[in-house]
């Protein structure tokens, strides 16, 4: 029986190793390929279509000035661009910052939540900040961000050149990445992701997550919609589904980058990263059980991909970890012998093999100090994300039985000296 077990767990396994090395083929040669759509953003200033940023701001007076800093120095005609900073019932001098910014410049706009509807989340503000604006395409940014000067226009020219498209989704990139290793692991982890789960998936599937943050959309498209989803702790993924199932797909466009600041411990880390696995695993529940609704079939691949992330195979990894562990104490009989070593140690290869792929598609990011931390981040950084979907797993399940309410962690910001990789 455990011989049984431990080939199920490794096929998973090593399904999931492949189906990203084919990801991972796909977002090289994306990186290759998208200049191509950013030499068509022609459009005369004229044409340029409104645009409406929405900053959704909880206690971030830490950050906030950078950020609304970063907005005045956008390479964006301001006649035809709104900077909505969404004060929402902060205890601290973030109301008065942003009131301040608000005074000297026209297009900046701040708006202040109030009770019932104040202090809920990050949906919650963005839903009382789209009615405060009237731009044709909406912008969201995390009050940690600082994007580059030509971020919208990637973004808005992006949209208003690709008709199919319902949203455009930039890159971000680790502000703080050298601050210590757990940043240079959260920037290698980023990195990763980008290139591997969002462009490969945009190239093979013209499929790709909404990010908190760095992305576009239709105005059009959140009013059908009826906004942002205020159960959702995830609110960028169960967006994307909605986007899909109109039949818009949403691209991929790292031209348009913003820098952004990580968990600088592990506490505000593995709170992140908790309401993060809630925040998908509530999305797969809420859809999952009403496939058969879904008008655009091509959702079943991102469902089937977060469905299998964070139940089959971290299961199976959790699962082979277990009998592996068992055996040391009590011997199980296990006919694979070797084999299972084999396996293990090519698998690491690959791991190691596709996240280096991922740095390479950086400049300067594949150095001798991040290939050493790659090969830390397998046994370290990896593992700690399946104990921590465990937990969310747990208090997921826990909310859904005992019917309680979503509660909304706001990561912790932290002052920066400077901005350490931000480009001169």
């Amino acid at each position: 029986m455990a011989d049984l077990f431990l080939y199920i767990s490794l096929f998973l396994i090593w399904y999931m190793l492949f189906y990203h090395a084919f990801l991972m083929v796909g977002g090289y040669l994306h990186s290759l390929k998208y200049g191509e759509f950013k030499k068509k953003l022609n459009t005369p200033i004229e044409d340029f279509p409104k645009v409406s940023i929405l900053i959704p701001a909880h206690n971030e007076e830490v950050v906030i000035e950078d950020t609304i800093k970063s907005m005045i120095r956008l390479n964006y005609p301001k006649d035809k661009l709104e900077v909505i900073v969404i004060n929402d019932n902060s205890s601290d001098l973030t109301g008065s910052i942003i009131d301040d910014y608000a005074k000297q410049y026209s297009f900046i706009q701040a708006v202040h939540t109030k009770p019932p509807h104040a202090g809920k989340g990050k949906s919650g503000a963005l839903n009382q900040g789209i009615k405060h604006s009237t731009g044709e395409i909406i912008v969201v940014y995390d009050a940690d961000n600082t994007p580059e000067p030509d971020a919208i226009h990637y973004l808005a020219l992006g949209l208003k050149n690709d008709e199919k498209a319902g949203a455009m989704v930039g890159k971000f990139r680790v502000v703080n990445a050298n601050k210590n290793l757990l940043t240079r692991l959260i920037n290698i982890e980023t990195l990763t992701f980008q290139w591997l789960a969002q462009a490969g998936r945009w190239f093979w599937f013209k499929m790709t997550t909404i990010p908190g943050t760095n992305f576009a959309i239709r105005r059009s498209i959140l009013e059908e919609l009826g906004g942002w989803d205020e159960k959702a702790l995830s609110e960028d993924t169960e967006l994307s589904i909605r986007v899909y199932n109109l039949g818009y797909y949403i691209r991929f466009f790292p031209a348009a980058v913003t820098w952004e600041q990580e968990p600088e411990n592990l506490r505000v880390w593995w709170r992140q990263r908790t309401r993060w696995a809630r925040g998908n695993q509530y999305v797969i529940f809420k859809y999952l059980f009403s496939l058969h609704k879904l008008k655009n079939k091509k959702v079943f691949i991102d469902l089937f991909y977060f469905l299998f992330t964070y139940f089959l195979f971290f299961g199976s990894v959790l699962l082979s970890h277990a009998i592996f562990v068992v055996n040391l104490v009590n011997d199980l009989g296990l006919s694979i012998g070797a084999v299972s070593y084999v396996l293990l140690i090519v698998g690491f290869l690959l791991f190691v093999t596709e996240v280096c792929l991922a740095l390479s598609m950086e400049k300067n990011q594949l150095t001798m100090k991040n290939f050493l931390t790659v090969l830390l981040m397998y046994f370290t950084y990896s593992q700690m994300w399946i104990f921590l979907v465990v937990y969310s797993s747990c208090l997921e399940i826990k909310r859904v039985i005992f019917r309680q309410e979503v509660k909304w962690y706001k990561t912790q910001r932290f002052k920066q000296a400077k901005k350490e990789n931000y480009p001169a």
